[in-house]
């Protein structure tokens, strides 16, 4: 029986997987501003969407040959690696974006916020489980007034193991006092899909422009729980809750 919701942030309640790939496509640009490559960079982030900070940022020098130019901006940031130089110049963007209100809320996924609502209102716990650090998660849920929806968050400060990883999922289960199997997460991408899976949770997938592609190529969520059309995101709870119960009815 479902007891659980599990929320994923960026790319499931709001589109801040959006303004993460146009971030970093400039701090790209402003790295090698004759490397006209900013939308090639946005299109390259829907392979990573939903990896740590260390991974997509690693990723995306690699594939547009930007460590030399990030490694050059090493001391300006006092770190020790390019891709946290390639970080800190993309958090820049990333934070002026967040401090746009007006910003924030018109980029709410507004059939995963009315499910969150549903949810905290008819008794069942609620969670957040996101790769964004505290402070840019709280922030977001801060300016979308939903800073109260959950009797848990997790984030990526909490944890060792970023998504595909399933620490982040069990650790709330953890501290919802839920057995794993009673939680249905709600996520947008393939990495968070493996994660819940692998945390032995049930999963509801609603794929994000970023991350569609590969969750209509993937097989390991049956097809029947990826919610291609978000209109149909309630009923398609509805009907996973219902299944759920008439399975332990039948054991």
């Amino acid at each position: 029986m479902i007891r659980a919701v599990i929320f994923d942030l960026d790319g499931t309640l709001v589109q801040t997987e959006r303004l993460k790939a146009i971030s970093y496509a400039q701090a790209a640009h402003e790295l090698c501003a004759s490397c006209d490559n900013r939308e090639a960079v946005i299109e390259a982030f829907k392979e990573v969407a939903g990896l740590s900070r260390r991974d997509v940022a690693m990723f995306l020098l690699e594939r547009f040959s930007l460590e030399p130019y990030a490694k050059g901006r090493m001391g300006e940031f006092n770190v020790n690696t390019p891709w946290q130089a390639f970080v800190q110049l993309r958090l820049r963007f990333y934070d002026a974006m967040l401090s746009e209100t007006d910003l924030i809320r018109s980029s709410t996924w507004p059939h995963a916020i009315d499910l969150l609502r549903h949810v905290h209102d008819n008794g069942f716990k609620t969670a957040l489980a996101t790769m964004s650090y505290c402070q840019q998660a709280s922030r977001v849920l801060h300016e979308l007034g939903l800073a109260g929806s959950f009797d848990f968050m997790a984030t990526r400060d909490d944890i060792e193991h970023s998504k595909p990883h399933p620490e982040i999922y069990l650790l709330v289960a953890s501290e919802l006092g839920c057995s794993p199997g009673d939680c249905l997460v709600i996520e947008d991408s393939l990495h968070g899909v493996k994660a819940a899976l692998a945390a032995g949770m049930w999963c509801l997938c609603i794929p994000s422009p970023f991350t569609r592609k590969a969750m209509l190529e993937q097989t390991i969520l049956d097809r029947r729980w990826v919610v291609e059309d978000p209109s149909g995101l309630m009923h398609m709870f509805t009907r996973m809750v219902e299944d759920r119960k008439l399975e332990d009815m039948s054991r």
